[in-house]
């Protein structure tokens, strides 16, 4: 006879519960530095618009604090006189961006077009961010400006292009004097006439002058100025720009 008996039913196993990942909580960093860090910031954003109006000179420590809604005694928990926040300013504006024209000019073997790139990023730059581009103007011949940052680039730029006999310049310094004259004449007038909504705006329809392709035409004339022709100079100026990510720092 078949066993009729009912053999016992295996169980299945259960499934297992997914198992949550171990939340890795993420580093934060401490509210009092980032307060500090923050404070520091709003320091440095309110000294360079009122020294980019004024000069360090014409500018009070109280201004400064008072413009960042800082307390007075928190300035000196930052930097130790006006002339150290000055000098920060300078380190941000003039170093930090020849570093950035420098990283622009890394793949570019023309002197000719180096300069040329470093004129249209300039006069470019002062358009997105007219405070630096005023403090940029007033302090652009300063002696800090001159002896580093954006004035020692300029200086080697020059030699560079002089001693690849791409540039025709008796007196390289004063080779770099008209350059810089002319770009922050360049940007003065960026500022004031070409770009959208500038105080006289309309000024340039009325001389009878355009401000179309300005930052190209500002590199053409003072690659002429170095020695080029005038249709390579144009060419070169009318090359596509190399683009970098510009690393905007408060340090």
């Amino acid at each position: 006879m078949p066993n009729t008996s009912k053999r016992p039913t295996a169980k299945r196993p259960t499934p297992a519960a997914p198992v949550s990942p171990v939340a890795i909580p993420e580093e934060r960093e401490p509210r009092g530095a980032r307060r500090k860090r923050e404070t520091r910031a709003r320091l440095l954003e309110a000294a360079l618009r009122l020294m980019a109006e004024k000069g360090m000179e014409g500018v009070a420590i109280n201004e400064i604090t008072e413009a960042a809604d800082v307390g007075f005694g928190s300035f000196y928990n930052h930097f130790e006189s006006k002339e150290a926040i000055y000098a920060t300013l300078v380190d941000n504006v003039f170093e930090n961006f020849a570093d950035t024209l420098d990283r622009l000019a890394v793949g570019v073997s023309d002197p000719a077009e180096v300069i040329a790139v470093s004129v249209r990023h300039a006069v470019m730059r002062a358009r997105r961010d007219p405070v630096w581009g005023r403090f940029l103007i007033r302090e652009g011949f300063s002696a800090r400006a001159i002896s580093r940052g954006l004035g020692q680039r300029l200086l080697r730029d020059i030699g560079a292009g002089i001693a690849a006999k791409r540039f025709v310049v008796a007196d390289p310094f004063i080779g770099f004097l008209s350059v810089g004259g002319t770009v922050l004449s360049a940007i003065a007038a960026e500022l004031n006439f070409v770009a959208p909504g500038a105080p006289a705006a309309g000024v340039l329809e009325k001389l009878g002058f355009t401000g179309e392709h300005f930052p190209e035409r500002t590199a053409a004339m003072l690659l002429q100025t170095l020695g080029l022709k005038r249709a390579e100079a144009e060419k070169i100026a009318a090359r596509p720009l190399p683009l970098v990510e510009e690393a905007i720092e408060a340090d």
